[in-house]
């Protein structure tokens, strides 16, 4: 075999999920979908702190909601330049319970779950389901480190749609504001996707 026949072997893939930081609806507990709102100061501030933990970190794609929060994260986190908006990253759209508090949405429909309930004029479980799966197909098929920017919810429904989990798992994920999680696969077992880390803030 000649030098030029030479190939590098592939990187393994790992995910970088990140979620935004902070933003005034975060921070109040409103469910936060389509409405397109800045970082607060503090949420800044989480992001930049974030730099440290992927400095030095070669990424083969960077991608991000289309929503601001997420993108802005993106940037304070240092890779801003390198960003591809993704649609399907977008949090899930609460249609009729946009800015409402869960106390206020089981006020009016006691016994209330998003994971098993959906929202009216919004998304439905099934639909956010198919969202991440679609995700997870185009992902799985890349290599090397990906950083992904979005959001709470969705984040941990891609988060268990990785492992193959029902979206009910999502009651026992958190994933705070600017905390990211590492998916990937069981070097042991490349066949199995795994859930490396989760919800680690910035040291």
């Amino acid at each position: 075999m000649t030098n030029s026949d030479a190939r590098e072997p592939a990187s393994p893939l790992q995910i970088y999920l990140v979620r935004h930081g902070q933003t005034e609806w975060s921070l109040s507990g409103q469910h936060t979908g389509r409405t397109d709102i800045p970082l607060t100061p503090r949420g800044e501030d989480e992001a930049r702190a974030l730099e440290a933990s992927f400095r030095g970190l070669a990424f083969s794609h960077v991608l991000a909601s289309p929503r601001q929060r997420a993108r802005q994260t993106a940037a304070l986190v240092g890779l801003g330049a390198a960003v591809a908006v993704e649609p399907d990253l977008a949090e899930w759209d609460y249609g009729d319970y946009e800015g409402l508090r869960s106390v206020e949405i089981r006020a009016r429909r006691p016994g209330w779950s998003i994971v098993r309930d959906g929202c009216p004029n919004g998304e439905s479980p099934a639909q956010i389901a198919a969202r991440a799966d679609r995700l997870v197909g185009f992902l799985s098929a890349l290599t090397g480190n990906v950083a992904v920017f979005t959001h709470g919810h969705f984040g941990r429904c891609l988060a268990a749609r990785w492992i193959g989990l029902d979206l009910t798992a999502v009651q026992n994920l958190l994933l705070g504001t600017a905390c990211y999680g590492v998916l990937g696969y069981d070097p042991g077992h490349p066949e199995n996707r795994v859930i490396a880390h989760w919800n680690i803030a910035a040291a």
